[in-house]
């Protein structure tokens, strides 16, 4: 995702074809930081949507694991179901992206949507489990833990302590 001038990238698209293979001119200057924006939100949502599948799972008595392996075989198959469903099932939230960069992107999301006056619910119930993740001291754990914080939530009073 890469915002500025066309001929500019023309001319330092073989530098990014180093670093990936999937390289896409979104826009002009600042296109690149809203793609980027977007990707956190459909990130972020997504592992938030896993994460209420797993606990629903877990809380109707049905194992999570053959839940994720029947969905991964369906339209809800995607690589977040797929790597973090994983983590989520397994309780393996060891650092990958840290829920605390997570959340200074969405904070990002947050300025701009509201800059531009738009309302995004999701990006923001998202950005709210990442505050209470980093809130609870877990902002170094992968952004899959966000499972914990839902968690946490549907575990009665005096669950948000720990």
């Amino acid at each position: 995702m890469v915002g500025g001038e066309a001929e500019v990238f023309a001319r330092v698209r073989p530098l990014f074809e180093v670093l990936g293979r999937n390289i896409v001119h979104v826009g002009g200057s600042g296109a690149g930081q809203i793609c980027k924006s977007c990707n956190q939100i459909v990130v972020g949502a997504t592992i938030a949507g896993v994460a209420e599948a797993i606990l629903l799972a877990r809380a109707a008595g049905v194992d999570p694991a053959r839940v994720r392996e029947a969905l991964l075989g369906g339209f809800a198959g995607s690589r977040i179901l797929e790597v973090h469903g994983q983590r989520m099932i397994d309780d393996d939230f060891a650092p990958g992206f840290k829920a605390r960069l997570h959340q200074k992107d969405m904070r990002i999301v947050g300025k701009v949507a509201h800059d531009l006056g738009l309302g995004l619910p999701g990006a923001a119930a998202c950005t709210q489990y990442l505050n209470a993740l980093v809130g609870r001291g877990q902002g170094e754990l992968n952004s899959a833990a966000i499972y914990k914080v839902l968690e946490a939530m549907n575990s009665g009073p005096g669950a948000g302590a720990g």
